[in-house]
C-alpha cells in the first residue's frame, strides 16, 4: 500500500470520526448545556468545554450506549477532580499566606508559574486566551480582532484551557 492510500485511509478514518462525534455533540449539546445550568448556576462554560475535550478523547474507543448518562457521568467525574484541585490550591494558597491576613494574593511564585504556563502556549491559543481572559473579550469579539469564526475561537479557547490545566495539574 502506497503512503498516498494510507494518507488517505488515515484521513477518512478521522473524518468519520469527526463526523460521529460532530453529530454526537448536536444531539446533545443543549441537553448537557441546560442540565448543568440548572445544576450549577449560569458559569457551566468551562466545564461544558472541558465534558467535550474528555468525550473526543475517548469516544472513539468506547461504546455509548446511554449518552446522557455518560455526559453526567463525565461531568460527575470532573466536578469531584474539580473539588480535589480546588481544595488542593486552596492549601497551597493557605500555607503561602501569611497569618492573619483577610485576603489571599497569590504568591509571586504563582504568578510567574501562570505566566510561564500562558506564554508557553502556542501562539494561536495564546492569543484568544489571552483576549478572553485578560482583555474581557466574547468569543463573537475575539474572532471579529482576529478574524477568525466563533467556532475556531471556541475550539482554540477549549485547548488552551486543557493545555493550561494539564500543565496545573503537573
Amino acid at each position: 500500500m502506497s503512503e498516498a492510500e494510507t494518507a488517505g485511509e488515515q484521513e477518512s478514518a478521522w473524518s468519520r470520526r469527526h463526523t460521529r462525534l460532530d453529530g454526537f455533540y448536536r444531539r446533545h449539546s443543549a441537553w448537557l448545556v441546560a442540565r448543568l445550568r440548572r445544576r450549577f448556576g449560569a458559569d457551566t462554560e468551562d466545564l461544558v468545554q472541558e465534558i467535550w475535550l474528555r468525550v473526543e478523547a475517548i469516544e472513539a474507543e468506547v461504546d455509548i450506549r446511554h449518552p446522557r448518562a455518560f455526559l453526567l457521568q463525565i461531568a460527575f467525574n470532573l466536578g469531584l477532580s474539580g473539588d480535589r484541585q480546588t481544595r488542593r490550591r486552596r492549601q497551597i494558597l493557605d500555607s503561602t499566606v501569611p497569618l492573619g491576613t483577610a485576603t489571599h494574593h497569590p504568591t509571586q511564585a504563582a504568578v510567574v508559574e501562570i505566566q510561564d504556563i500562558v506564554l508557553a502556549l502556542p501562539q494561536p491559543l495564546r492569543d484568544v486566551f489571552v483576549l478572553s481572559r485578560f482583555g474581557g473579550l466574547t468569543n463573537s469579539q475575539i474572532a471579529e480582532k482576529l478574524g477568525i469564526s466563533p467556532k475556531t475561537v471556541e475550539w482554540r479557547m477549549t485547548k488552551a484551557l486543557a493545555q493550561c490545566a494539564a500543565e496545573l495539574r503537573r
